[in-house]
């Protein structure tokens, strides 16, 4: 379509209008940044939402929230050790944390993603990211070719059994890691010397792999040098900075407060999920999610083609900002043609909480509910008191669909039914506990036969001597008895005496307070065998329940000397 001349006025200068079309142009978001690039290709499922002015594009962030959430793919230097590095970086920014994506050991460089504060919670994702190295392998003598080289390095593709160095971070253990792809990119006959390249697995050790390239070979080999060329969705290419970039940008800032040279070493975090599925979620939502809400299917503007189960996926705002990780439960599919659902479960949350306002449990329904709890009508959880108006059940299901009617019927039917098996086991449980208590009667019955006369008797007289010292003041403490010694015996024996020559000195008191003395003295005596013969019974074992000759022959000697106190009381009266 030709452009046709723009109008002019009387002066002759250009009219900037707007003419009227039926086209609507085609909007170009090739050069959008981060995750709004390509944005236009994104399924719409609404349009229609409220924006909310919180929050802010990635790259117009202010200076402080642009560290807090950025990460630097630092090139690694030689020699310091990767938990070094990281720790000069916190001084140097002078934040809180860092992290890094995966150890290189010290004598290896390249590409260390090093994360910074907010950043830390993508770490665990980026460690588990495939890795690349080119590295020199040297090997200890000449082999007949370099086809032979290519051949073994094709042979070491696949999963691998791998056992750590001597001198490594981790246990050594027999592993399994997986190496995707090897290409020998150059050798030297002379010096035994090759160069080849390596996909693999996160934790994959080269040092053990080169080892097994000169084994295979039958010459012998080590890494001569080792160079990390990716790491995660980070290459070598995408703005890697050295130590000094970091040190000088940070010194920039601080002299000329210019932040052109700090914002180009760090880079925000959203650059390192933009191999992720996308989707676009309202901003009345995106705290409830930053709460851990899962994401529902009505908070979703835009989603991306080619989503399927348990994807990881990134939920981002309109502004482009990443809100957090999570796995799709929902595919492409779904997500068009349903009206309800959670689309993804969270995985790991990225922005913190209260950025965007609070925008739920503000409807009619939650703030009546909210009037009501104030009131008392409601119990402080909500749910229906003794107070609750019988209107208020009318209410509630007044608004909701049968969709859901139905699912709560189903949950009470399953909820019955696990009650139901409760019970069974319960009564089952009970059944088989007053079996046992009955074979344990049975069994303490026949022992019970087994015993002598003497304890059945001792009980005997403990039922009569509940029954009469009922009323009375004195409490019976429970004492342990244990056999009585020949030292014991014999004081016994001198307190019996000495009781003797009491009572005939209590000849000349009046009989009948004498009588009363006398009983009372009988009942402690009585209680004093009484407690002896039923301690006896509870500390018995039940290796000790069969009673023997010799207990037998004890219990009757027992019984003789209380004969023989209470003759002699009777002589004394």
């Amino acid at each position: 379509m030709v452009p046709s001349e723009e109008p002019k006025d009387s002066t002759g200068a250009e009219e900037h209008i707007i003419k009227p079309s039926n086209i609507t142009p085609k909007l170009d978001t090739s050069k959008w940044p981060l995750l709004l690039k390509h944005y236009d290709r994104l399924n719409v499922r609404t349009a229609h939402y409220t924006p909310i002015e919180s929050g802010s594009s990635p790259l117009k962030r202010s200076i402080k929230d642009y560290l807090s959430a950025g990460f630097i793919n630092l090139d690694k230097p030689a020699n310091p050790s990767s938990h070094e590095v990281v720790a000069w970086i916190k001084k140097i920014l002078r934040v809180d944390k860092t992290g890094h994506s995966g150890t290189l050991d010290p004598k290896v460089t390249g590409c260390l993603i090093v994360c910074i504060d907010r950043a830390t919670r993508l770490v665990k994702s980026q460690q588990s990211a495939g890795k690349e190295y080119v590295g020199i392998l040297r090997l200890h003598e000449a082999i007949e070719s370099q086809q032979k080289l290519s051949q073994a390095l094709e042979q070491l593709t696949g999963a691998l059994f791998q056992r750590p160095p001597l001198i490594s971070a981790v246990k050594r253990e027999l592993r399994v890691r997986t190496i995707y792809e090897n290409k020998l990119l150059d050798y030297d006959d002379k010096r035994h010397l090759a160069v080849f390249w390596m996909s693999c697995q996160a934790g994959t050790y080269v040092r053990t792999l080169c080892v097994h390239l000169g084994l295979i070979l039958g010459v012998g080999g080590h890494m001569q040098e080792l160079r990390r060329v990716r790491s995660g969705i980070q290459t070598e290419n995408d703005n890697l900075v050295t130590m000094h970039d970091v040190m000088d940008a940070q010194w920039v800032y601080d002299n000329t407060k210019d932040e052109s040279y700090l914002r180009r070493v760090v880079q925000p975090l959203e650059r390192l999920l933009t191999s992720h599925k996308r989707l676009v979620v309202k901003d009345s939502c995106v705290n409830a999610i930053c709460y851990g809400a899962k994401l529902m299917l009505p908070g979703i503007l835009r989603y991306e083609s080619g989503i399927d189960l348990n994807d990881d996926v990134v939920m981002m705002t309109t502004k482009g900002e990443a809100i957090a990780t999570g796995n799709a439960l929902m595919s492409t599919a779904t997500i068009a043609t349903c009206d309800h659902g959670v689309v993804a479960k969270i995985k790991r949350v990225i922005m913190e909480r209260d950025t965007y306002p609070r925008k739920w449990g503000l409807g009619p329904k939650a703030l009546e509910k909210k009037k009501n709890i104030a009131a008392g009508l409601l119990d402080a959880k909500g749910n229906p008191n003794e107070k609750t108006p019988k209107s208020w059940d009318q209410k509630n299901y007044q608004n909701i669909k049968s969709e859901d009617l139905m699912a709560e019927s189903v949950k009470r039917e399953e909820e019955t039914a696990a009650g139901l098996t409760k019970r069974k086991h319960e009564s089952s449980g009970s059944e088989e506990e007053t079996k046992k208590e009955k074979k344990k009667k049975k069994k303490v019955k026949v022992e019970e036969g087994e015993e002598n006369a003497a304890p059945v008797e001792a009980k005997k007289k403990k039922k009569k001597k509940d029954k009469t010292v009922e009323g009375e003041e004195e409490t019976v403490v429970d004492v342990k008895v244990e056999p009585v010694s020949g030292e014991e015996g014999e004081e016994k024996k001198k307190k019996k005496k000495k009781r003797k020559s009491e009572a005939g000195e209590a000849e000349e008191v009046p009989m009948e307070t004498s009588i009363v003395e006398e009983t009372k003295e009988k009942k402690k005596k009585k209680k004093k065998a009484l407690d002896e013969s039923v301690v006896m019974e509870t500390t018995l074992d039940d290796s000790t329940l069969e009673t023997t000759l010799d207990d037998t022959e004890k219990i009757e000697k027992k019984k003789k000397k209380k004969k023989k106190r209470e003759s002699e009381i009777q002589a004394v009266e």
